[in-house]
């Protein structure tokens, strides 16, 4: 037995030997089989070449080849192959999130286009000086559901295109006037995204290199072939719809965390048929993290984006740069620059990174970038996306998701079988409203979570009975300890000088107190709070109103000679800035100079000039949200951002009455209490 062995392997020995290969001749194979673009198989066989002249045992060979290997794992023409069914889409949508209308009517919007796109009638531009195969090549074309338009040179060609859209041109080489290859170049100069095939009897290898050379798509020689010309044309236009329907949009999610942003980026993904990839760009500094390091040393590599690329394997996938409102930037350079031309379609066709040193096309890339404050991205990136808003969850909103998504999801995350465990509406109300105070869903989860383990804990301890367990409101507390968070403005009285504002802030809708204080002084204006310098300008706008119209306050006209007024905003330690703190800051001074209570359950928002005027403002929807978290009742808003207030749903005016107000003497009646004013018009 061993020596039979030995027999084989010597055996087989040469035929080893006779088929080997050097590395260089492997490497030519594997570009060859690739099936690479034609530049990008230029530019590896350049470097197999410069490898071919390079010790080894130098530095420079290993980052060759390695550069190759990277060339070859790159996906240039693969791509997801996927079918638009907008019943799917939905349905997955549905199903991964609870309400998000406008998010999910969006992508149901650019499905749907597509869906068009790829069902329309395609047209066709024969060109050719003889009518006998122009005749032969309409009749075939149309009778595989093709429109066609003919024309006799490529002057009359000319002519139906700046008619008509065409899809596709099939022209003769040699016709008078002006011939196939001019009117190539008229074509690729006028209109680049209509493929020509070339047809023509003097077909030889330097007139088809040539042509293709130009940008024809493809050569076919006459006599036709009439099948092979179905064929072609059924390929070239294929491929055409294909690029058309990949090229996605470039969406923005912009709103509060934890409301769903890149879970929704999933969806999409799952209901496109596509691959997912996520990179944050929170922290980025280094411009090379997105753009690669140049090959000009050991150890560079590509950037982020490229090296996505390659990890999922395909062209078209869905593309989420998360948190693209934190990236930072210094002497390293400036990473936001590099998603211009990312995010850009006209540019993005030729991306090149700079390790890789070849254009890559991410035009099929469907991207997506997620924000919490839009004011930090630059004007010129965000001018090249479409914002999509993400607002926060009504209260009803968050008990649908808490019940059909959180709450399995929590208990199987603690191994407790869902049949025994339920959680009342009265239960999740509470923790929503004592345990939580936010726009998104995070603190909700996570103390859904701390819930679940503790009676994991309870369970293995014994203490949970075998039956089911219902968690009421009274467990909540046992389990959570007291509640966490007071309805500010609902359970806080009527105070003279105090009033409530609503602002909006990178976590959503938010509720402020703006406190004022007068003392014995020399008219100094005092503001504390962290404060921007649009907050400062407003509060001082605010004094300067008051002090022209004393009278029709009823203010001693002499009250800031000696006096000083202090307007400070708690929670210090949290910078605030922007103009939507006017009205809020008037109401509470106006309530000290007259000595009229404010009423706490009253929220104001809106910037005021130094005429009295309402300006609207933004954020309605998470500002009337937030009133409605602290407990207030009644809600006044700028007179002119009326539109926003009829748009918004009947969940989220629910329990709370909107006023509009125009003027800044409309608020006073609704905001102070005691002795009315009447000012005159």
């Amino acid at each position: 037995m061993f020596f039979r062995k030995k027999t084989e392997q010597i055996e087989e020995r040469p035929q080893a030997v006779s088929e080997e290969q050097s590395p260089m001749d492997k490497l030519r194979v594997r570009i060859g089989e690739a099936q690479l673009p034609q530049y990008v198989a230029d530019a590896a066989l350049r470097e197999v070449e410069k490898l071919e002249k390079t010790d080894p045992a130098v530095a420079e060979y290993s980052v060759g080849h390695n550069y190759i290997d990277f060339i070859l794992s790159l996906p240039w023409n693969v791509s997801t192959q996927c079918k638009l069914e907008l019943d799917r889409a939905q349905s997955i949508l549905d199903a991964r999130h609870y309400g998000l209308s406008q998010v999910k009517q969006r992508i149901l919007e650019f499905l749907a286009a597509k869906t068009l796109c790829g069902k329309a009638r395609q047209s066709i531009l024969v060109v050719d000086d003889e009518e006998i195969a122009r005749s032969n090549m309409e009749h075939v074309l149309k009778k595989d559901g093709y429109h066609c338009r003919v024309a006799v040179n490529g002057l009359d060609a000319m002519r139906v295109l700046a008619e008509e859209d065409i899809d596709l041109v099939i022209t003769d080489l040699k016709m008078d006037q002006m011939d196939g290859l001019e009117l190539l170049q008229q074509i690729n100069r006028v209109s680049p995204e209509i493929p020509v095939i070339m047809i023509t009897g003097f077909a030889t290898v330097s007139s088809a290199v040539e042509a293709l050379r130009k940008g024809a798509a493809h050569y076919l020689g006459k006599p036709v072939n009439l099948d092979e010309l179905r064929r072609t044309v059924k390929e070239v236009l294929q491929k055409k719809l294909f690029v058309m329907m990949g090229r996605g949009p470039i969406l923005c999610f912009t709103g509060p965390p934890g409301t769903g942003k890149t879970s929704v980026g999933r969806a999409i993904a799952e209901a496109l048929q596509r691959q997912f990839v996520r990179v944050s760009l929170a922290g980025l500094r280094d411009e090379a993290e997105l753009r690669g390091h140049r090959r000009t040393y050991v150890g560079a590599l590509p950037g982020r984006i490229i090296s996505e690329m390659k990890r999922v394997g395909f062209n078209n996938p869905v593309f989420m740069l998360d948190e693209i409102d934190k990236i930072g930037q210094d002497f390293r350079g400036d990473p936001a620059s590099v998603l211009l031309e990312v995010l850009d379609p006209e540019q993005n066709v030729h991306f090149t990174d700079h390790y890789l040193e070849i254009p890559f096309d991410l035009s099929r890339v469907m991207f997506i970038a997620t924000a919490n404050d839009l004011s930090r991205i630059p004007g010129p990136l965000l001018d090249r996306m479409e914002r999509i808003e993400f607002s926060g969850y009504t209260d009803r909103e968050k008990q649908q998701i808490a019940k059909q998504f959180i709450v399995p999801r929590q208990l199987k995350a603690a191994g407790l079988p869902r049949t025994t465990i339920h959680f009342s509406d009265d239960a999740i109300t509470r923790i929503i409203t004592d345990y939580t105070r936010e726009s998104g869903l995070r603190n909700l989860e996570r103390e859904l979570a701390d819930i679940c383990r503790k009676i994991a804990l309870l369970c293995l301890e014994s203490k949970c009975p075998e039956d089911s367990v219902e968690i009421d409101t009274e467990t909540v507390t046992r389990l959570l300890g007291p509640r966490k968070f007071y309805r500010d403005a609902a359970e806080g009285g009527p105070q003279t000088g105090i009033a409530t504002g609503l602002v909006w802030a990178e976590t959503g809708g938010e509720i402020i107190s703006v406190e004022t204080a007068m003392m014995p002084g020399s008219g100094q204006l005092i503001l504390t709070g962290s404060l921007g310098e649009v907050l400062q300008e407003s509060a001082q706008a605010v004094l300067s109103f008051i002090r022209s119209r004393t009278r029709e306050f009823g203010v001693r006209d002499t009250f800031f000679q000696d006096s000083d007024i202090h307007i400070h905003f708690p929670s210090g330690g949290i910078p605030k800035d922007g103009p939507s703190a006017g009205i809020t800051i008037f109401a509470a001074l106006l309530s000290l100079l007259t000595g009229r209570p404010a009423r706490r359950d009253v929220a104001l928002t809106g910037e005021m000039t130094l005429s009295g005027r309402i300006l609207p403002v933004s954020g309605i929807r998470e500002k009337v949200l937030a009133a409605k978290r602290a407990g207030a009742v009644r809600v006044l808003l700028p007179a002119a951002n009326r539109e926003e207030v009829e748009a918004l749903a009947a969940d989220v005016t629910e329990g709370v009455e909107i006023l509009l107000i125009s003027m800044a003497g409309d608020a006073i009646d609704h905001v102070l209490e005691g002795k009315s004013y009447i000012l005159p018009l």
